[in-house]
């Protein structure tokens, strides 16, 4: 493979949110499930949210992006599609990994929806 062409992939995840990336050099293309990132993320913040890596490292006009993503609700896929990309600009090229970490991408978000457990009517509600 030519340097210009590689790829590199890594899936990222939030809550029930899953998003398999793709990144590779180019001029700022975003898409996610086939559609561009403004139509996709319809509100600036998740865009903000869901692209924050490439902007944090200044690379939002020269990396190309292709994801997959399912499950989940909005939010969850922004987190999940910027979990993806850290990681994948981690695999291009490992020295990222320090400004990554320090500005929070590279961990995933533990925080999930807990359980209802049985003999409550929820989580953490009692009866009455």
């Amino acid at each position: 493979m030519t340097q210009e062409n590689e790829t590199f992939a890594a899936t990222g995840r939030r809550k029930t949110a899953s998003a398999r990336v793709r990144l590779s050099k180019g001029l700022g293309k975003i898409t996610i499930n086939g559609k561009k990132l403004e139509q996709y993320c319809f509100t600036d913040q998740l865009a903000t949210v869901a692209t924050g890596p490439l902007i944090s490292l200044d690379l939002r006009e020269k990396i190309d992006v292709v994801a997959r993503v399912r499950g989940g609700g909005v939010n969850g896929q922004a987190g999940a599609i910027a979990h993806g990309i850290a990681r994948a600009l981690e695999k291009m090229d490992a020295t990222l990994r320090v400004p990554l970490k320090k500005a929070g991408y590279i961990r995933r978000d533990p925080r999930t929806k807990e359980r209802k457990k049985p003999g409550q009517p929820g989580a953490r509600k009692r009866f009455q």
